[in-house]
């Protein structure tokens, strides 16, 4: 039996670059906004439908609004006197920061093929915990975990889960530079999702495709999502990490989970064409 012709296709995207470096630049410095060349154009006003007001009428309008607050004035000094309680009058200003209990702890299990790293790193972890968040940290060696807990006296525990985002995304298997770049931006996220969760019938070498799909020839489909949609992405076994903003991470899963059904890498880079060009044009 004679083979038959294979088709040529010349229309694909060309979204991998064969020069491409394969040391990936901070997420902080992929997320400095550019300098534009271009001057600022003066808006232009909008001229605005004036009525003519009487000045009489006016005059009249301010003096009724006078008497008004006097007379509430005198009602809550009265109330005062009589005993009353006039906290529904001054309202204290609602704080937004989340609160805790004093002295509260946030513990990271360590995995075992992390130790090493860990321990290699540990002055550039503890630096930036200590120094700039003001937090207590150690890593307890019985428990194998990394305990991070408030000063005394501060229930505040924005810093603290910034802290344990932080060391968490480098046990993960981030790298440090990246990690710290949820302690520097507040919009930055971390989600784990496991090829199950898409696709639960997935089994054996057909999971191994998967992953296989999700890394690409020497890792260059997953650099391509990295650097298209802004985020950092690690494939540990059946398990995928993702480091980034809110619609990055969404687009980032949805090329992902479009490659574990089975989707071809042609087509994913066709949509992250797409949504590259759109959000330049939004920028």
């Amino acid at each position: 039996m004679a083979d038959l012709p294979m088709e040529e296709i010349d229309d694909l995207p060309e979204l991998v670059d064969d020069a491409q470096p394969t040391k990936m630049p901070s997420l902080v410095d992929q997320y400095k906004e550019k300098p534009k060349d271009e001057d600022w154009q003066v808006p232009k006003t909008r001229k605005r439908k004036s009525r003519d007001v009487d000045m009489e009428d006016s005059e009249d309008v301010v003096i009724d609004s006078l008497k008004g607050s006097d007379d509430f004035l005198k009602k809550v000094s009265n109330d005062a006197e009589e005993g009353m309680d006039t906290t529904e009058v001054v309202a204290a200003p609602s704080k937004k920061r989340s609160k805790g209990e004093e002295n509260e702890m946030r513990k990271i299990p360590v995995p075992p093929n992390r130790y090493g790293p860990l321990k290699e790193n540990w002055v550039q972890l503890v630096t930036p915990v200590v120094k700039q968040l003001e937090l207590q940290m150690r890593f307890n060696m019985k428990k194998r975990v990394v305990e991070i807990r408030n000063p005394p006296a501060v229930t505040d525990t924005t810093k603290l889960q910034k802290a344990a985002d932080f060391v968490r995304a480098f046990v993960l298997g981030f790298d440090l530079q990246d990690a710290i770049a949820l302690i520097r931006m507040d919009h930055l996220f971390l989600e784990t999702f496991e090829i199950d969760d898409v696709k639960f019938s997935l089994k054996g070498e057909s999971k191994s495709r998967a992953i296989g799909r999700i890394a690409g020839h020497h890792g260059q489909t997953k650099l391509t999502i990295e650097n298209v949609t802004k985020t950092r992405m690690v494939v540990a076994g059946a398990k995928i990490h993702l480091l980034g903003a809110y619609q990055n991470i969404r687009m980032a899963r949805h090329s992902i989970c479009s490659l574990i059904l089975g989707a071809q890498p042609s087509k994913v880079y066709g949509t992250l064409r797409h949504y590259a060009s759109r959000v330049n044009e939004r920028l």
